[in-house]
């Protein structure tokens, strides 16, 4: 459990799962290495090879299209960075990439890098007031820049605000001209329905410890026809698209995790709306300035994640709403950054339209499979108070006053 009375930060991380405990404590007491031809080395490797099918049952995949990685950034990087090369070695000529200002900064700064080392030229796709990709601005980029954009990519779901993506329509834009797309879905796997083999993703990035699975762990889905550039070199593992030991105990965690969220999906789907809708009344009600971001989806109809609350609460510093919340025991997020002290803008709502001093006044609260009612009524209690405090101390870069901390998502 956590040290925080109320835990509101799922989408961060969540609490492992006692399935995925105990996988991991029964692998625990063996030993082996994956790769070794004796016993013990086989024992291992089948942990690994039941677990890489366990995953690919849950995302719709073939168990030969897993490839374990140490999570989400890593997968990510390994996506856009082995697209691109692998692309551009064929085509030097194709050195766009399709991207969105809403992704997670484990794409955001992969492709930023890409562009500055590499010759990436970024092609940038808009998105509208709820963070929804602009698909026909999209067209019109792919239409006039075909020849020479090497790859997408469009998260299956925004970390911030919640917002589920067209993963499906934009990957059909793209497939007209043979481009590749790859989905950053750490937030979306084990949440909401992610079938890899129906979207016609060319990769799609997952995590551990977002679905009670331990950190550490990861997994990058690559269809079977997909070649990559390797990030990494060393013993070939992985398809060779990812050398390193593999890590058979995380493994089996990991995938008693997803499959454990897998089988009450739908059920836990409808009881977190449920919550994350009474908690949305009850805000609009205590605090009528509060803006909800992202899609309302009051009808749980797929626009947004189940779990998810993400608010604009106005004239005041999300961090400082977030310390204050802290003192009463809840724990929350806002999506921001600081840099050298001075509270950061969320890029996210930047992207969405946001002026850049409200996009620092957010904060999310996110629910997972521990949350209960009376947790949000924790946090219905505690908000008032908390947000007048907050909106009392005023905007801290107003005054050009230091202001420290800042909070980051693990992936």
């Amino acid at each position: 459990m956590t040290n925080s009375a109320v835990y509101l930060d799922h989408a961060a991380t969540t609490d492992l799962n006692p399935a995925a405990l105990s996988a991991m404590t029964e692998q625990f007491a063996h030993t082996g290495n994956p790769s070794s031809l004796h016993g013990a080395g086989r024992r291992a490797n089948r942990v690994i090879d039941e677990a890489r099918t366990k995953i690919a049952g849950v995302a719709a995949a073939h168990p030969t299209e897993v490839i374990f990685t140490s999570g989400g950034t890593e997968s990510d990087n390994l996506a856009l960075k082995g697209l691109f090369w692998n692309r551009t070695e064929k085509n030097p000529e194709a050195r766009s990439i399709l991207v969105a200002g809403i992704e997670h900064h484990a794409v955001l700064d992969t492709v930023a890098w890409l562009e500055t080392h590499e010759n990436a030229t970024l092609l940038w796709m808009p998105v509208d007031a709820d963070g929804v990709l602009d698909l026909q601005a999209a067209e019109e980029l792919i239409e006039a820049n075909h020849e020479r954009i090497a790859l997408g990519t469009l998260m299956w779901a925004n970390n911030e605000v919640g917002t589920i993506e067209p993963i499906s329509a934009f990957v059909a834009l793209a497939a007209k001209y043979q481009i590749p797309v790859h989905s950053d879905a750490v937030q979306a796997f084990g949440t909401v329905p992610t079938d890899f083999a129906a979207s016609g993703l060319a990769t799609m990035a997952i995590s551990a410890h977002k679905v009670g699975g331990p950190v550490g762990i990861g997994g990058l889905l690559v269809r079977r026809d997909i070649v990559l550039m390797p990030v990494q070199h060393g013993g070939g593992h992985e398809r060779k698209l990812r050398s390193g030991t593999l890590n058979a105990a995380s493994a089996a965690g990991f995938a008693a995790a997803a499959t454990a969220v897998q089988a009450n999906l739908d059920a836990e789907s409808k009881r977190l709306s449920e919550l994350r809708d009474y908690a949305v009344q009850r805000i609009a009600q205590s605090i009528p300035e509060a803006v909800l971001n992202g899609p309302r989806d009051a009808l749980n109809e797929g626009k947004r994640l189940p779990g998810n609350l993400h608010f604009t609460f106005p004239e005041c510093e999300g961090d400082s709403l977030l310390f204050l919340l802290d003192m009463f025991g809840i724990a929350s997020s806002t999506g921001s950054a600081c840099t050298a002290g001075v509270p950061q803008p969320s890029h996210v709502l930047v992207a969405m339209g946001r002026d850049a001093r409200s996009a620092r006044s957010v904060q999310r609260f996110t629910l997972g499979h521990t949350s209960m009612r009376e947790d949000v009524d924790k946090l219905l209690e505690a908000l008032p108070e908390a947000y007048q405090r907050a909106k009392k101390a005023g905007m801290a870069a107003d005054e050009s006053s230091i202001h420290t901390a800042g909070t980051g998502f693990t992936r």
